[in-house]
């Protein structure tokens, strides 16, 4: 018996040393591929350092083996600040049942070696920086539970193989870069519970197979690309406690089957293009303790109540295009509801006096509708609330006093609505108010003291209303006030030094009031500001020197005051902006203002500055907006400003610049504003000019300037404005300013131009604010195109030297209403509707006629024909042919009486006193007869053989006579 019983134990022991053989036999081994897995890894904290052969495999940092200590089952590296790769030597741990290397720098790709880890039932990889995808080889571990490789820079498709995991339970992949859609196999994984996609770049529909995992708990697909309408299978999920499918471009209608999911709690369709109504199928979803469907189309009534919704917390319905006005019954039988937020729909009517029944809001947002009525006097029945926003709508009446009982109220919105009244005093009891913002209503009156005693304030804006009075001398209590906005109203009186009390103030915008007085000193104490605009008012006297110490400014702007002295204590280095135009500060730009790098707007214009300005300005490389105007500067454009390669604004003009204009401003890419006039500028314009394409106003007018307009100006195709009036340019008008076809405005009157109107200004049809040619030398004709430019306002080509008739295509312009065409060489008729201007734009053109000057008739006795350039050249040719015609008519009848009177006479000499009777009788009774022809309406046809006498006699007289008369022959029959 005794060695029966020995022998059992010796068979024990040997067992068990087999076994205790074999266990250290695989631990051991183990232990020999971890440490090839170490060596993957970089380990800067030197957490693995306990990874030693020199202890216990069981006993490392990270693993857990199994209970017999057998084999190692667990390897747990979470959070331990690794880097390096992933080994494929993992492949060794056949006995892995869970693996966690999640939250470390791990790079590279996943080894497709953990495939062959049959035992594998958890894989924790997120939180990396992995690439590449998710190896199909995965989908070989059947026993796998949990896949969690989200939050990563993963690629590549979600495989089909997916749906092989049939024990799957968590998936999750979300924060990747993956691209194609969910395979239809996801349904074929039964034990599905928790699905999280969001933000991997998944896109295309969602398959209606998802309807197949009855066991789905959650499922989060927010911010990817999916598309189509939401499944109506989802409705299947009855186990579904969470919905998250927001900001994707789902469309179509929400699907009254998600009303049939009982344990639904959360629910965010955000962000979509969903449409239609709200299914009131959703007031049966009585777990359900938010519902988001903000930002979508949705449109119609708001049909959620709270007598099914028994367990809502969050309404967001904002941002859609909801009609009707607020449900009375919202708050029904509720008392859980925390957030309201109804904001930027088109909801009317007046706030329901239920919504005051909402004793447990925190938050309401029913701001940007069309709500209207006055605001309820019982909000102080929201005592919980925090954060009250009623802006943007069309409430009228006054703020309630009793707002000032809503003792845990934070913020206060009720900014851009047509209130009327003052400030209630109740509202200083709110010591928990941050935000008060009334900005853009009509509200009056005084700022109350009590107000000062809101200590929380951090933010007030009252911009836009009609405050007036004084601002409180004690405004320096409000200790946490960061933004003070009071723009826009009609406060007076100087600034109170208090206010330099409040330190821990970013923003102060006092402008466009009625503020007198000087900058107090105590503005040194502000060391936080950052932007202060008090521009518009009445201050006066010099800059405190103080405001040298405040170096965290960044945008200053104080124009249009009465201030003076020198601009020195204004040159923080974090300067941005600068504006102090319409002042009287003196003396000359500091050098120190070169400092500030990051300047990139700076005006100083209609000051008392003088001097050159300085080079250095060159170093402000990020200035794109310089004004200098309506100074007393002198000198030439330092070369340096060629650095402020950024400029789109530059303003020189009313000063006393001399010089030629640099050329280099050609290389201004973006200069889109150049006003160089009222200076002393000689020599031509640099055609380089030409090169700055985004010029949209060129202004070099009351200059000295000589010289052509260059060609290259028609390549300013942006250009608007264009002002060269007053100098002493030549040449003609170029042909090229036709393709600046967005001028509006164009100056070129008191130059010497010469030649003709170019026809292709009348192509530029965007010609509206003037058109002015005047003085100049100009001439010919008005080209007929000029009529094509019906947006003009203003013409004028006075002075000039311009002939022939006034185009009636002018007529068309019936935008004109300044009209001056005076001394000119005009001539004809005006078109009809030029009877509106007065006839000073027509004076000085004698020629012309009709109304508003006299009637044509008037001039000529008959209606006159207005005759082409043609017509008056024959008509003066037929004019000279006929006068040649009657001066031979006449000297054929004083040759015919000469030689009548000549033979007379030689007759007489031959015969003596007493000479033949008969022929006197002859040539009487030959002219009688003629007369006596002429009585009975005959004509004397004169010919050859009526001039030559009777008698034979052939003297040289008669020949003479009888010469010249055949050569009148075929002109007088």
């Amino acid at each position: 018996m005794g060695r029966t019983w020995n022998l059992h134990l010796l068979l024990v022991l040997l067992v068990f040393a087999a076994s205790l053989f074999a266990a250290c036999a695989d631990t051991s081994m183990d232990a020999q591929w971890l440490l090839k897995i170490k060596s993957q890894f970089v380990d800067p904290h030197g957490v693995l350092r306990s990874w030693s052969m020199e202890n216990d495999v069981c006993r490392w940092k990270g693993l857990r083996c199994s209970e017999n200590s057998a084999q190692v089952v667990g390897l747990n590296l979470s959070n331990f600040g690794l880097s390096g790769s992933i080994s494929n030597e993992f492949s060794h741990l056949t006995s892995l049942e869970a693996l966690d290397l999640s939250m470390n720098s791990l790079t590279g790709l996943i080894p497709p070696e953990l495939g062959q880890l049959q035992n594998l039932k958890e894989v924790l990889l997120y939180s990396n920086f992995l690439s590449g995808k998710i190896p199909s080889e995965m989908c070989l571990l059947k026993n796998l539970q949990v896949l969690r490789a989200g939050d990563n820079t993963l690629t590549g498709e979600l495989s089909p193989c997916i749906g092989n995991l049939s024990n799957l339970r968590v998936l999750g992949v979300g924060y990747s870069q993956f691209n194609g859609s969910i395979p239809a196999e996801i349904g074929k994984l039964k034990y599905l519970e928790s699905l999280n996609l969001q933000n991997s770049g998944l896109g295309g529909f969602i398959p209606v197979e998802i309807g197949n995992c009855k066991e789905l708990q959650l499922f989060s697909a927010e911010n990817n690309r999916f598309e189509g309408e939401i499944p109506a299978s989802m409705g299947s999920l009855k186990a579904l406690e969470t919905l998250n499918l927001s900001n994707n471009s789902f469309t179509g209608s929400i699907p009254v089957e998600l009303g049939g999911l009982p344990n639904l709690k959360y629910l965010s369709l955000l962000g979509n293009r969903l449409n239609g109504g709200i299914p009131s199928e959703l007031n049966q979803l009585k777990e359900l303790t938010t519902l988001d469907l903000s930002r979508n189309n949705l449109s119609g009534p708001i049909t959620i109540f709270n007598t099914g919704l028994i367990n809502i917390d969050t309404l967001v319905l904002s941002d859609n295009s909801l009609t009707g006005g607020i449900p009375s019954d919202i708050c029904v039988g509720n008392s859980n509801m925390k957030k309201l937020f109804l904001a930027r729909n088109k909801l009317s009517g007046s706030i329901p006096p239920a919504l005051l029944n909402c004793s447990s809001l925190r938050q309401l947002d029913i701001s940007n509708n069309g709500l209207d009525g006055e605001v309820p006097s019982g909000l102080d029945n929201l005592g919980n609330l925090t954060d009250l926003q009623l802006n943007n709508n069309s409430f009228t009446g006054t703020l309630p006093p009793q707002i000032g009982n809503m003792s845990n109220l934070e913020t206060l919105f009720v900014f851009h609505n047509c209130l009327t009244g003052g400030i209630p005093a109740e509202f200083g009891k709110l010591k928990r108010l941050s935000q008060l913002y009334l900005y853009e209503n009509q509200m009056s009156g005084t700022i109350p003291r009590e107000l000062m005693n809101c200590s929380s304030l951090t933010e007030i804006d009252f911009f836009g209303n009609h405050f007036s009075g004084s601002i409180p001398a004690t405004i320096g209590r409000l200790k946490n006030l960061v933004v003070l906005q009071l723009r826009q109203n009609d406060f007076s009186g100087p600034i109170p030094p208090s206010l330099g009390y409040c330190k821990k103030l970013q923003s102060l915008a006092l402008a466009d009031n009625k503020l007198a007085g000087k900058i107090p000193p105590t503005f040194r104490y502000l060391k936080e500001l950052s932007l202060v605009t008090l521009y518009n008012n009445s201050l006066e006297g010099p800059l405190p020197q103080s405001l040298f110490l405040l170096k965290n400014l960044s945008i200053i702007n104080f124009s249009h005051n009465r201030l003076s002295g020198r601009i020195f204590p204004l040159l923080g280095s974090n300067l941005i902006k600068l504006d102090l135009t319409n002042n009287s500060f003196s003396g000359p730009i500091p050098i120190e203002l070169t400092n500030s790098r990051n300047l990139i707007r700076l005006r100083l214009g209609h000051n008392r500055l003088e001097g050159y300005v300085p080079a250095k300005l060159g170093l402000l490389t990020k200035l794109n907006f310089l004004d200098l105007s309506f100074n007393y500067f002198n000198g030439e454009i330092p070369p340096d400003l060629s650095n402020c390669d950024k400029l789109e604004h530059l303003l020189l003009n009313n000063n006393n610049f001399t010089g030629v204009i640099p050329s280099w401003l050609g290389d201004l890419d973006g200069l889109g504003e150049l006003d160089l006039s009222s200076n002393v500028f000689h020599s031509t314009i640099p055609r380089e000019l030409g090169n700055c394409s985004s010029l949209l106003k060129l202004s070099l007018h009351d200059n000295v300037l000589s010289g052509e307009i260059p060609l290259e100006f028609g390549n300013l195709t942006s250009l608007n404005v264009l002002n060269l009036m007053r100098n002493n340019i030549s040449g003609s008008i170029p042909s090229t300013i036709q393709q600046c076809e967005k001028l509006y405005e164009l100056r070129l009157s008191a130059n010497s131009l010469t030649g003709e109107i170019p026809p292709e200004l009348g192509r530029l049809t965007e010609l509206q604010v003037i058109l002015d040619l005047s003085k100049n030398f100009l001439s010919g004709e008005i080209p007929s195109t000029l009529g094509n430019l019906i947006k003009l306002e203003r013409l004028n080509l006075s002075f000039n030297n311009f002939q022939g008739e006034v185009p009636p295509s002018l007529g068309k312009l019936t935008s004109l209403h300044v009209l001056n065409l005076s001394n000119n060489l005009l001539q004809g008729q005006l078109p009809p509707t030029f009877s509106q201007f007065p006839v000073t734009s027509f004076k000085g053109n004698n020629d012309l006629c009709g109304p508003p000057l006299p009637p044509c008739a008037a001039l000529t006795g008959f209606p006159r024909k207005l005759l082409s350039q043609s017509a008056v050249i024959v008509i003066i040719a037929a004019i000279v042919f006929t006068s040649a015609v009657v001066c031979l008519v006449m000297l054929y009848i004083m040759l015919r009486i000469w030689c009548n009177w000549r033979k007379v006479s030689v007759s007489s000499a031959d015969g003596g006193a007493g000479g033949d009777p008969g022929e006197v009788r002859n040539e009487e009774e030959k002219w009688a007869f003629g007369e006596k022809k002429r009585r009975h309406g005959e004509y004397l046809k004169v010919n050859s053989m009526t001039v030559i006498p009777p008698h034979e006699e052939q003297s040289s007289t008669k020949l003479a006579c009888m010469f010249h008369l055949k050569m009148n022959e075929n002109t007088l029959v």
